[in-house]
């Protein structure tokens, strides 16, 4: 692991600025219109086949959606994640209908893509947004009951940062990213 005080020059600042805060103001809403411009991104991320097999449930402070999800976050996100001015539950559609047929393999490297775009979004809006899955799987998908097919992934708390990036982040190097595959 390398420990970059600042990313290489070249990479687009909207990259280079992305972190993941652990702390976020709670004051701070996401308002609808915003919401709309983060699933919109989304909604133009690249998938297999155009099958765009992702989905999101979203929830703000002070909502219903919110507090179902607030409930089933783990204690060491539940520190940070419930002051976020929005929480996104992602799902990919794995399956055709209540069958095991597989609807794509591609369907969470899909979901992956469409998080991609929301996250640099949020960025170019000045929001900051932390991906993480520590919350309970099993009693969230039993709150949410997602049709036949679709499963959770992840969570995303997004709003903004309370405080500054670190002043420099831990990154695997270019070289180990191209022969950590082959290496033993």
């Amino acid at each position: 692991m390398r420990r970059d005080r600042e990313p290489p020059g070249g990479i687009h600042p909207l990259l280079a600025g992305r972190f993941s805060p652990y702390e976020f103001d709670p004051s701070a809403a996401v308002d609808d219109h915003s919401l709309g411009l983060l699933l919109e991104a989304a909604r133009w991320a690249p998938s297999a086949g155009n099958s765009q097999p992702w989905g999101f449930f979203t929830g703000r402070p002070g909502e219903r959606e919110h507090e179902r999800v607030v409930r089933h976050l783990a204690p060491s996100s539940a520190r940070w994640a419930a002051d976020a001015g929005l929480l996104v539950v992602t799902l990919a559609r794995r399956y055709v209908d209540d069958t095991p047929l597989l609807y794509s393999e591609f369907a969470d490297y899909d979901l992956g893509q469409a998080v991609a775009h929301l996250t640099i979004q949020a960025q170019a809006m000045g929001l900051a947004s932390h991906q993480f899955r520590a919350f309970d799987l099993e009693g969230l998908t039993e709150e949410l009951r997602p049709n036949p097919g679709w499963a959770i992934i992840s969570m995303i708390a997004i709003g903004r940062a309370a405080g500054e990036p670190p002043e420099s982040r831990e990154r695997r190097g270019i070289a180990d990213l191209r022969s950590a595959p082959w290496s033993s």
